[in-house]
C-alpha cells in the first residue's frame, strides 16, 4: 500500500450568500497545535479514536482504492487506513512530511476523487461544520464511505462549570472559555443537509481521572486545546480565577481518593455518498406484513377502548 501526496486541484469551496460566524481563530488553533505537537503531543484521545476507527472499519466488508485522512490533528488514523485502502493521502492541520497541509474549511481536492474519507478529533473546531461537511461529500465517489469523530456537547463539563461559578464569584461576570460542542441529534440531520445517504451518528463518554485540575488544563493544552474563541477576552485568565476554578473542581467533581475526573463525549457519525445501489426506504403503506404479526401480538385500533 502506497502513501502519496496529493498536489492542490482546485479548492473545492462553497460560495456562499453570506460568511460562516467565526466562532474559532483558525490560525490560532494551528499555532496551538503545533506548539503541541513539538512539546510533546498528548495523543491519548486521538489513539482511542484511532483504535475504535479501525474496529468500526472491520465491519465495513469491501476494499477501498484513495483513502483520506481529513484534518486529524496527528497521523494516528493512517496505519488504519494503510491496512484497508491502495492509497492514502493525510491533510494535516501542520506540516509533516509526506502530507498535504489544508483545511477543513477549504479542501484543495477535486471532486469525486476519494472512496474513503476520516476525520478523527478535527471537526469540532471548524467554523461551518455544515459547509465542511459537504466539502467532504463532493470530494468524493459515489457509493464513498465517510466516518468521523468530534467532541460532543457533554465534554469538559465539569471545566466549564467550575470556571463559569469561579468567573462569577470573582470577577462578577463570565466571559467565554471553552468552545461550544455539536449535539448527538443534530448531526445525522447534518450529514443529510450535507448529502449523505445512511447517516448514522453515535456517542462513548471517556472519563479520565487525574491528581489535579491543573494535570487536566496542562494535557489540554499538550493536545493544543486551549481557548481560540475569536470572543475569548484579551487579556487573558486571572490567576486568582484559575486558582478558584481549581478549588471549585477539586470540590465537586473528586473521586473518594480524592483525585478528580474530566469527562470527554466521543460522537461518531458516518455516512455513504448516494448510488443507485444503495438501499432507499419503501413508500409508506407498502408493507407486505404487519408489525403486529412479526411480534406476536394483537393489533389493536387507536379508537380502540
Amino acid at each position: 500500500m502506497r502513501r502519496v501526496r496529493l498536489a492542490s486541484e482546485g479548492l473545492g469551496a462553497i460560495s456562499r450568500s453570506m460568511a460562516a460566524p467565526q466562532v474559532f481563530d483558525r490560525a490560532l488553533l494551528r499555532r496551538r497545535l503545533a506548539r503541541a505537537q513539538a512539546g510533546g503531543y498528548a495523543g491519548f484521545l486521538l489513539e482511542a479514536a484511532a483504535v475504535d476507527l479501525e474496529e468500526r472499519l472491520s465491519t465495513v466488508m469491501r476494499p477501498f482504492s484513495l483513502a483520506l485522512d481529513c484534518g486529524s490533528p496527528g497521523p494516528a488514523a493512517v496505519p488504519v487506513l494503510q491496512r484497508r485502502a491502495t492509497t492514502v493521502i493525510r491533510l494535516a492541520p501542520t506540516p509533516e512530511t509526506g502530507t498535504v497541509v489544508g483545511d477543513e474549511e477549504r479542501l484543495p481536492f477535486a471532486g469525486e476523487r476519494f472512496d474513503l474519507v476520516v476525520s478523527l478529533l478535527s471537526l469540532q473546531a471548524v467554523n461551518d461544520l455544515p459547509g465542511a461537511l459537504v466539502q467532504i461529500r463532493r470530494a468524493m465517489r459515489p457509493d464513498g464511505l465517510f466516518m468521523g469523530c468530534l467532541l460532543g456537547g457533554g465534554s469538559l463539563a465539569e471545566l466549564r462549570q467550575s470556571f463559569l461559578l469561579a468567573e462569577m464569584e470573582v470577577e462578577g461576570g463570565a466571559s467565554p472559555r471553552v468552545a461550544p460542542f455539536a449535539d448527538l441529534r443534530d448531526l445525522g440531520a447534518l450529514l443529510q443537509r450535507a448529502g449523505f445517504a445512511l447517516p448514522v451518528t453515535d456517542s462513548e463518554m471517556l472519563r479520565v481521572r487525574y491528581a489535579n485540575p491543573f494535570l487536566l488544563m496542562q494535557d489540554l493544552r499538550a493536545m493544543g486545546m486551549t481557548n481560540a474563541l475569536v470572543e475569548r477576552r484579551p487579556a487573558g485568565l486571572r490567576r486568582a480565577t484559575l486558582r478558584r476554578a481549581a478549588e471549585i473542581y477539586a470540590e465537586r467533581f473528586a473521586d473518594p481518593d480524592g483525585r478528580v475526573w474530566a469527562t470527554f463525549e466521543i460522537v461518531w457519525l458516518s455516512g455513504w455518498t448516494p448510488h443507485s445501489s444503495q438501499q432507499k426506504p419503501l413508500r409508506p403503506g407498502s408493507a407486505k406484513a404487519r408489525l403486529a404479526d412479526a411480534l406476536g401480538v394483537r393489533e389493536q385500533r387507536l379508537d380502540e377502548d
